[in-house]
């Protein structure tokens, strides 16, 4: 068995490489800023307008009521089972290895790659809800397969079938970027962590390597209540996040803010470090100039993007079932979630880090005995330290958001199965993800992560080229919401690339839907015929 994880572990170093050091970490961040400058800096331009349409709107009955479509969800279950997709062991232990491996300046270029990630995450959500569609049970069926196809197969200076292709090859890195970042690389956190917090010496036998008796039963456990609720599907998933995400999130940020608030005499020191370490390595480190590019920057982004997402296509494919019929509304709510997961969430992690002693500002290196697996543990140790209640406590933390992101990539890779061999294929899907949570955990730490890195690179790339080649028909689609909404405007609104959805999709926006009947289907004949008129 170790053998064969040996091998997995050379052909998988050489991918990642060449994905996140050759053209990755630029592809990334060129989209980001390509798309920032596409949309006149909307994150910066319209932060007040974008904050009170999400965050503002949280008590709105619109927002967090659930949807009387049974087939669609609401645009607050959209953001709950997106941040349980991205919320994950990416704000914790994600965080952590990237000041280990690449010192406190990692952070500096995650949040830089937030910045303008929200932009690229946000353009994203726009096109997913412009080129969805129905499937035949009459759900929405959204993502980067869709834009690729229908928009960029549908431009004239485009070939349909190179389209068609890309399209392709982005499900089926979706689908395995579901088993990396979605499914073994949380289980395998969630394993080291409950481990260490809650041993139990009768299962410590080893079973090979670093894996032991208890790494199995752990991973037998996440199988039996993952089942549960995957085989559900959506519906059961989002009503799940709803009531979990706030509350592990609030908690979180709560238990930070504690650690933060006994060491706040840390603060400066560790905000200067992070500016600094950002283009000069720690002693930790070494080396020069070519050092930093390629350990600490490559680290910020990577470790970024496998928190926030923001690029890999992947939350888009959760936001296209939202209610909502505004293409950029929906996307809005896609700069929050890289707002909240990264600025917030991985920021915490980072003080609570920086600020506790355990992580040496001068010179990088660690306290005795620990290991990025369990810096943040250590550091709400440091204060929480009775009974081994900080380390118990980010346990528990790290199974919340790990075991919330697999629910939440499983609904990803549903929908890229879905594309590729149509409904009845998510169900045998469904089946393998849930049985795949055992290897996570049977898998070295090292292994589990490295893999997932390389997934969400292959995954990444066919996107953002779908992203970069489309930015004409999002900043149409962004003009024309700014212009109607915010300049107000009276002209007709871009709600999709199909006439017919868009007619259904503004006659619901103006209040008339057959399926609640409040309305006669002539008065709904009359509504249609008089914006038909119009267009």
């Amino acid at each position: 068995m170790q053998a064969f994880f040996d091998s997995v572990a050379k052909v998988n170093d050489v991918i990642n490489t060449f994905v996140w050091t050759k053209v990755g970490v630029w592809l990334l961040i060129g989209a980001g800023i390509f798309m920032t400058l596409v949309t006149f800096f909307f994150q910066v331009t319209h932060i007040g307008h974008w904050m009170k349409e999400t965050i503002g709107s949280m008590f709105k009955k619109s927002v967090i009521s659930h949807s009387k479509d049974k087939k669609s969800i609401s645009p607050f279950q959209a953001l709950c089972t997106a941040l349980a997709a991205t919320v994950g062991t990416g704000n914790i232990a994600g965080v952590s290895a990237a000041i280990v491996i690449g010192g406190a300046g990692a952070v500096f270029w995650m949040w830089l790659a937030a910045f303008f990630g929200m932009m690229t995450n946000y353009s994203e959500n726009v096109l997913g809800m412009y080129y969805r569609r129905r499937n035949k049970d009459g759900e929405w069926s959204g993502g980067a397969m869709y834009y690729i196809s229908d928009g960029l197969g549908s431009k004239k200076w485009f070939n349909k079938t190179v389209a068609k292709v890309i399209a392709v090859i982005f499900a089926l890195f979706a689908i395995l970027a579901s088993f990396g970042i979605g499914n073994m690389g949380q289980v395998n956190k969630i394993v080291a962590n409950v481990e260490s917090a809650f041993p139990i010496q009768a299962l410590s036998n080893p079973l090979y390597g670093e894996v032991t008796v208890y790494s199995l039963v752990i991973g037998i456990v996440i199988l039996i209540i993952a089942g549960l609720i995957i085989i559900g599907g959506l519906q059961r998933i989002a009503a799940f996040a709803e009531k979990i995400v706030p509350f592990m999130v609030l908690l979180f940020v709560a238990g930070s803010l504690v650690i933060v608030g006994v060491n706040y005499s840390q603060i400066g020191a560790a905000f200067a470090c992070i500016f600094k370490n950002a283009f000069t390595p720690v002693a930790a480190i070494g080396g020069g100039v070519g050092v930093v590019i390629s350990k600490v920057m490559t680290q910020g982004f990577k470790r970024g993007v496998f928190s926030n997402e923001a690029g890999l296509g992947s939350s888009v494919m959760v936001h296209s079932n939202s209610n909502v019929t505004e293409p950029v509304t929906q996307g809005i709510w896609g700069i929050f979630e890289v707002f909240a997961d990264t600025m917030v969430v991985c920021t915490m992690t980072a003080l609570v880090v920086l600020t506790s002693g355990i992580y040496d500002l001068a010179t990088g290196t660690l306290a005795e005995g620990v290991t990025d697996a369990t810096l943040v543990a250590k550091a709400f140790n440091s204060v929480f330290s009775f009974g081994n209640i900080g380390e118990k406590f980010i346990a528990v933390a790290m199974f919340l958001f790990a075991f919330t992101t697999v629910l939440g990539w499983s609904h990803y890779g549903s929908k890229a199965v879905e594309y590729l061999f149509g409904k009845k294929g998510t169900i045998v899907y469904r089946i393998i993800f849930v049985a795949m949570t055992v290897s996570g955990a049977l898998m070295t730490s090292s292994l589990a992560w490295d893999i997932s890195d390389t997934f969400n690179g292959l995954m990444m790339l066919p996107n953002l080229i779908g992203v970069i080649l489309l930015a004409p028909t999002v900043y149409k689609l962004t003009k024309n919401y700014i212009d109607r909404r915010i300049k107000g405007k009276d002209i007709a609104p871009m709600l999709s690339y199909d006439p017919k959805i868009e007619l259904e999709q503004e006659l619901t926006q103006l209040g008339y839907d057959l399926d609640d009947g409040k309305i006669t289907e002539a008065e709904y004949e009359e509504k249609k015929q008089a914006i038909l008129l119009r267009k």
